[in-house]
């Protein structure tokens, strides 16, 4: 049901959200409002106030998980429309509305020509979401590009532009996940990409598939082409993609593990941690494609949970804790959720683990 439709939708009540969820939990949202503009996010966020009622903002679904039932208003800001300008230099400015698919967005500059997104393709999700994730593949984030946000405050509808400093984003990371958690709908980024080429190519699953000077489809199509053989379609197979983040260790945490396992992969960073990947912690496990009801663990790659249909967010949390368990009994690390759970009340609730993964052992 829905009343007062117009161009930015109106309010509908009782709305069903499996749509809004790429995980397709079942999901319903007491009041809901799709927003097109800013001025209609504004609208949205005006009418929920004025009620008392709880705000959840929801995007393209692809990192979120979804309660039974979502009270409140559950506002969904679709702004569409990509723009370039030409900068100094060899940069190119883009500004992209939050409603716009970050996929698409990917192609879009490729088709420019230009670098710096290359290896974000096939990411799920719109752009809106990108910034609260800091979203990343194959060596790149979207912090190396991003040069603003705009954003609505939900309390007094207000717009402002925040700069890429203000953003704070960090691994899996940003402001909008702590400080302004809960606080602002984001609207439009500001990106600058780059007519020169600036291939990254540290992973060497990556650095193998393309040649010495490779232009950004090349790499675009190597990323789709990994990502599709990894990867199950959301639209065909139900999941959130990477369901737990890459752990970060202390060095000597690192070192101690390699002695044991020679082959793990790990990836050194700039501040001296070193990155794990979960899914070969999960997969030394012996976990990959295993399944218990509703729930399993993608058979080509075990980061990814799927719903095999008729599950629970219940059911999906109890069958994720079991691998959490299982990672710290066999390595002693933790592995923190990725996706963002939201409750009843439309909170976005924190992640599984608390702070950096540690191992029981010392570090010496």
């Amino acid at each position: 049901m829905s009343i007062g439709r117009g161009a930015d939708g109106g309010l509908e009540f009782d709305r069903d959200l499996s749509f809004a969820n790429t995980l397709a939990l079942p999901s319903r949202a007491e009041h809901f409002w799709h927003a097109r503009t800013e001025s209609g996010v504004g609208d949205g966020l005006e009418l929920a106030n004025a009620h008392g009622w709880p705000i959840t903002v929801l995007g393209g679904g692809s990192n979120l998980l979804l309660p039974p039932a979502i009270g409140g208003l559950t506002l969904r800001a679709d702004i569409e429309g990509v723009a370039f300008r030409q900068g100094r230099g060899d940069r190119v400015h883009v500004e992209v509305g939050a409603g716009v698919g970050w996929h698409a967005l990917v192609e879009a500059c490729v088709g420019r020509e230009l670098w710096g997104v290359e290896n974000l393709a096939l990411i799920p999700g719109l752009a809106g979401a990108a910034p609260i994730q800091n979203i990343g593949a194959y060596g790149v984030e979207l912090a190396d590009v991003i040069d603003w946000v705009e954003l609505v405050d939900r309390r007094d509808a207000r717009m402002q532009r925040l700069d890429r400093d203000a953003c704070d984003l960090g691994y899996r990371d940003s402001v909008f996940k702590r400080e302004l958690a809960d606080q602002v709908v984001i609207t439009r980024l500001g990106l600058t990409l780059s007519t020169r080429p600036r291939p990254q190519l540290d992973y060497g699953v990556l650095r193998e598939r393309v040649a010495a000077t490779p232009s950004a489809r090349d790499v675009f199509e190597a990323v789709c082409a990994i990502r599709r053989e990894k990867l199950p379609d959301p639209i065909r197979t139900p999941n959130a993609g990477s369901f737990f983040k890459n752990p970060l260790v202390t060095a000597a945490v690192a070192s101690r593990l390699l002695r044991q396992l020679p082959s793990m992969p790990h990836y050194p960073q700039s501040d001296g941690q070193v990155k794990l990947a979960a899914g070969w912690l999960i997969d030394q496990c012996g976990l990959k494609g295993r399944r218990e009801g509703a729930f399993g663990v993608h058979d080509r790659q075990a980061l990814v949970l799927v719903h095999f249909g008729g599950g629970t967010l219940e059911g999906l949390l109890a069958f994720a804790d079991k691998l959490v368990d299982a990672v710290r009994e066999r390595f002693g690390v933790v592995l923190e959720r990725e996706p963002r759970r939201v409750d009843a009340s439309g909170i976005y609730t924190p992640e599984t683990g608390v702070g950096a993964p540690t191992i029981r052992a010392s570090d010496g």
